[in-house]
């Protein structure tokens, strides 16, 4: 080694970690769990990377994010351009440094990961996010001359505003179709406040339309319009209208009074703002024993929202072990220190209500693990005769959701897949029909919001290089 040469950094393997609400206290609230970093641990942990030459980081990255380079400035306390640095690549940080599973992409291919303490990426993307709008002011990039050429989004999911400040930053005019009255699709409906507060979602949808995107409300396309009659107006459009028809176990009882989709159960108390009852207009039945079926983020977010919502229990009921659970580690740990109870290798059979038509008992059956099947996870296998009815007086089903049906039915020429999902090239996010492109859930079937705004980039690239024959 020259004596020009530095030495390496060595590794710090004290993770920083994130301040949160006590248990027992963010039981009874809704305001947001984590609380974030403060300056000084951010910088400490921002200083703990240690800067690769070939950072495999954002190789793990579906929006390409320069992470050593953000965190870099943050660690020297240079916080504007940490931010500049950031947002060139990603227009949601607030809400990707919160919702995103960091510990399965970029923190997963980190070198310090090796020794069980990756640097805390989301963590300092929701710190530099935050910083930015605690300053008041969001600096703004510099948008080129028009191209003339005009894009419709029809979804104002992750896809679909990852996809309008893609076009609107290199000078295609953009119009954003909403079929709700709030944008942000999941992000809005899906997410509880606990976890994703709904003002950093307008704040960060507000930036995209702050770049020039035209937002639209209320207009659903299929219905409003079709997709056919907006391409006699526009050069490009892009799909992403996300997968909202939930999966129901097809057992009896499923249409009592008290059974719930999560989409309805998280749809009533997200967007419809159920939650500060009796100051919103959406009234909700308060409930003592709910049982929400499922094992992922979903049913995590749903047992989490009923126990601030009074309920005195509240149980997972999910068919496979602890091990198989398919949500975030830091999802299910909130939840067991909440006092969300779990049921494993349990399945419900049945639902049993009252003679007013309403929930009142729930149905099981204990399983056994098998071989794995296609998930690679272990089959669970039934056990006859153990069979046992618990009370409850609501049941959520959080068991999945397939894609949204309106746009594929009232388009004709979209190749479609087998579980009603558009049929997507995933290099380009290029549909069967011409000047069409989708990408998100309507595509992969209910994933991350991360792997939504990886589509819609790809797919920006892919309509960019259509409209005016350059590639990115």
């Amino acid at each position: 080694m020259s004596e020009s040469t530095p030495p390496p950094k060595k590794m710090n393997l004290n993770r920083e970690e994130m301040p949160k609400q006590p248990a027992e206290v963010r039981r009874g609230n809704f305001k947001e769990v984590a609380l974030g970093y403060p300056l000084e641990t951010a910088r400490r942990e921002a200083s703990r990377c240690i800067q690769c030459k070939k950072p495999l980081c954002v190789t793990g990255c579906p929006v390409e994010v320069p992470i050593p380079g953000f965190i870099k400035h943050i660690a020297s306390g240079d916080m504007p351009q940490a931010v500049r640095v950031l947002k060139s690549k990603n227009c949601l940080p607030a809400i990707c440094g919160r919702v995103c599973p960091q510990e399965e992409q970029c923190e997963a291919k980190c070198i310090l990961e090796k020794k069980g303490a990756p640097v805390a990426i989301g963590r300092l993307e929701r710190f530099a996010a935050d910083w930015e709008a605690a300053q008041g002011k969001m600096e703004m990039p510099e948008i080129p001359k028009s191209t003339g050429k005009k894009v419709v989004v029809v979804g104002s999911g992750p896809a679909g505003i990852t996809v309008a400040g893609d076009l609107i930053k290199l000078g295609h005019a953009v119009t954003l179709y909403e079929a709700l009255h709030e944008p942000g699709g999941v992000l809005t409906y899906g997410i509880p406040e606990f976890r994703l507060p709904k003002a950093i979602v307008k704040r960060e949808v507000d930036y995209v339309r702050s770049l020039g995107v035209n937002l639209v409300l209320n207009f659903v396309v299929g219905m409003t319009k079709t997709l056919e009659e907006l391409l006699e107006e526009f050069d490009a459009a892009f799909i992403g209208t996300g997968a909202g028809l939930p999966w129901f176990m097809d057992i009896p009882g499923e249409n009592l009074n008290g059974v719930y989709s999560a989409n309805e159960y998280l749809t009533r108390m997200n967007l419809m703002r159920g939650f500060l009852y009796p100051r919103s207009d959406t009234p909700i039945k308060k409930q003592t024993r709910v049982a929400v079926v499922g094992g992922g983020n979903v049913a995590m977010d749903c047992a989490r929202t009923a126990l601030r919502l009074g309920a005195a229990e509240v149980r997972i009921v999910y068919r496979r072990s602890r091990q198989e659970l398919p949500a975030r580690l830091e999802e299910v740990e909130n939840a067991e220190e909440e006092g969300v109870h779990f049921e494993f290798l349990t399945l419900p059979t049945r639902y049993v209500g009252d003679a007013d038509g309403w929930i009142h008992e729930m149905e099981c059956l204990k399983m056994q693990l098998g071989e794995p099947d296609a998930s690679g996870r272990r089959r669970p296998v039934k056990i006859e005769g153990s069979e046992y009815l618990s009370p409850v007086d609501a049941a959520v089903c959080a068991i999945g959701n397939s894609p949204n049906p309106l746009i594929p039915r009232t388009t004709a020429g979209l190749e479609m897949g087998k579980h009603g999902n558009i049929v997507a090239d995933p290099a380009t996010g290029k549909t069967s029909k011409d000047r069409v492109w989708a990408g998100g859930d309507i595509v992969t079937g209910a994933a991350t919001v991360i792997l939504a705004m990886g589509a819609g980039r790809v797919a920006a690239r892919a309509m960019h290089e259509y409209l005016s024959g350059e590639k990115i």
